[in-house]
């Protein structure tokens, strides 16, 4: 895992991570992907990718939520990656950035949503 403050992404989080599955677009300095994150909190995400993009690279992202009808597009930076030669899955912890208040309140519902369920 690669981290500039020397200590875990678990450590550096000011809230706990809720698991989730969904697809997510995203683009980087004119190149697109697709994959998906696997799980999310109030503050950001982690997107499971064998080619993260590099520290501190800011992305624009698109999140499809099963219970939505349209995609919530947020933006956000690398804060971290990893490399999955820890047992862990390979990608990028993403920070994000420049929340819409739509966009903000609409994460906070789906993080609260799957706190309760969990």
């Amino acid at each position: 895992m690669s981290s500039r403050e020397g200590r875990s992404a678990e450590e550096r989080r000011r809230s706990q991570r809720e698991p989730i599955k969904i697809p997510i677009d995203y683009s980087a300095v004119d190149v697109f992907f697709s994959e998906f994150a696997s799980n999310i909190n109030e503050g950001g995400m982690f997107i499971e990718t064998d080619n993260p993009a590099e520290l501190d690279e800011l992305v624009q992202l698109q999140m499809l939520f099963p219970e939505l009808e349209a995609p919530v597009q947020v933006g956000g930076r690398v804060a971290w990656t990893s490399d999955g030669k820890d047992g862990s899955p390979p990608g990028m912890g993403i920070e994000f950035h420049d929340l819409s208040p739509e966009a903000c309140d609409t994460i906070n519902q789906i993080v609260c949503r799957l706190r309760t369920e969990s």
